[in-house]
């Protein structure tokens, strides 16, 4: 395998530069959960057959590059192929990055395109007609159910795109989007690794859902489905999304996707490399060195990103009190914005207005909220963050974040304030982090 990362050279005390301090953590909390470092010690051994390897998301082509990395330096004679793809962009970079054998596509997101429509059935052809001997590597990890979209017979991927758009306005939780995504889908819900049999399948995950259940990440296209088209059907009825009448019928007329315990699976593995926990821990033991008191809030916060915020915000003012040392609040998790106006942010940046409303300037709590994939819903950055001098700032310029979120325009609010972080793909994804840092009120 590849020689693990240096370790991380330790923080300063947060006091000195408190802004730069909360970057250098997200950075630390990114790096410990980047495909380099996160593949198993141990390979599998070669088949008899053929080794194929798959996949989909925004760490995928990172993933491609380590596993290549890895093959060559311990089993360089024996035979690797296969395809992933991601997302524009996110493809491998940096010296030695580039896949020789494993072809890298890229396709969009957060709504699918023709491309991810291409992927998906190259996808399929390429694990078409393998046998027992042969091995099926799947590479799995959150975008994926973009970026591998194939609609099941009879539906449309305009039908499909409309729903995706729909869903992710009316702010429903990813475990609801992606059951969805599962049951209008020729290649989710396990349908990949049904079409591989009878070979063996091998997936390894980088977890992006709250819960860290496997069978969610990209909407499982290598594991069998716990849920049901009418499941499927109840969750858009609730969320009063209009359905088009071919997808009613196909989700009435209830064709299941492989189901847990279907034999077909008994010698596939699954193995979850990393999850927001993982990079919280980072983050926790970077900052217990530095001297500061660390409170893990959760790695699987779900709900309305400004409310969670506004939450935080009054959990962070009475920790304060009678605070004797720097004390950190991290979170994660995958919050959800629901869209009722017309302006730019993604959930990070909504999360961190809303805290932003509720500290209203409070001396000593500073706050840091990225995705972890570098991109924060559709927009350029991965997040913000704020000092407590920004609220004079921003009355200063006529700035009131209650407009600003009521237009859901949290990107344009830190714009103006110059507090954008933009990092760029980190060719990794395990959601949400953020951290709220408390400083001691001074006398």
């Amino acid at each position: 395998m590849p020689s693990p990362p240096s370790p991380d050279p330790a923080l300063p005390a947060p006091q000195a530069d408190a802004p730069s301090w909360l970057r250098g953590l997200a950075e630390c909390a990114v790096r410990a959960v980047h495909p380099d470092s996160l593949l198993p010690g141990e390979l599998p051994a070669p088949p008899a057959g053929r080794t194929l390897v798959v996949g989909a998301g925004k760490a995928a082509a990172a993933m491609a590059a380590a596993l290549e990395r890895a093959w060559r330096a311990h089993q360089p004679e024996a035979p690797l192929e296969g395809l992933v793809v991601t997302r524009y962009g996110h493809g491998p970079q940096g010296p030695g990055a580039a896949c020789r054998r494993i072809e890298v596509l890229e396709a969009a997101h957060p709504m699918p395109d023709g491309l991810s429509e291409q992927a998906a059935r190259r996808m399929l052809a390429a694990v078409a007609g393998l046998c027992e001997d042969d091995l099926v590597i799947a590479l799995v990890s959150g975008g994926g159910s973009a970026l591998m979209s194939l609609p099941a017979e009879g539906i449309e991927l305009a039908e499909k795109q409309a729903i995706n758009r729909a869903l992710l306005r009316c702010g429903a939780p990813i475990r609801e989007i992606n059951t969805v995504r599962r049951h209008l889908s020729a290649i989710k819900g396990g349908r990949l690794a049904a079409a591989a049999h009878p070979a063996r399948v091998l997936t390894w995950l980088i977890s992006d859902v709250p819960g860290d259940d496997p069978t969610l990440v990209a909407s499982g296209p290598t594991l069998p489905d716990a849920t049901s088209p009418l499941d499927a059907l109840a969750i858009l009825e609730r969320h009063a999304i209009e359905i088009p009448e071919a997808v009613r019928r196909h989700l009435e007329a209830d064709t299941r996707a492989p189901a847990l315990g279907d034999p077909g699976f008994a010698r596939d593995r699954s193995r979850v490399l990393a999850r927001a926990c993982d990079a919280l821990e980072a983050a926790r033991a970077a900052a217990e060195d530095a001297g500061v008191e660390v409170r893990l809030l959760g790695d699987d916060l779900e709900g309305e990103a400004r409310e969670l915020g506004r939450a935080q915000g009054r959990l962070a003012l009475s920790s304060q009190l009678g605070l004797e040392r720097p004390l950190l609040l991290l979170s994660g998790g995958e919050t959800s914005v629901t869209v009722i106006g017309d302006g730019r942010g993604g959930r990070n940046v909504e999360y961190l207005l809303g805290l932003f409303e509720a500290l209203e300037g409070a001396p000593g709590i500073l706050a840091l909220a990225i995705d972890t994939d570098g991109i924060d819903g559709s927009e350029d950055n991965a997040g913000a963050l704020f000092t407590p001098d920004d609220w004079g700032r921003a009355e200063a310029s006529g700035l009131d974040p209650r407009d600003y979120l009521a237009r859901n325009d949290a990107y344009s609010f830190f714009d103006a304030l110059d507090r954008l972080i933009v990092t760029g793909p980190t060719r990794t994804n395990v959601n949400d982090f953020r951290a709220i840092l408390v400083l001691p009120r001074t006398p």
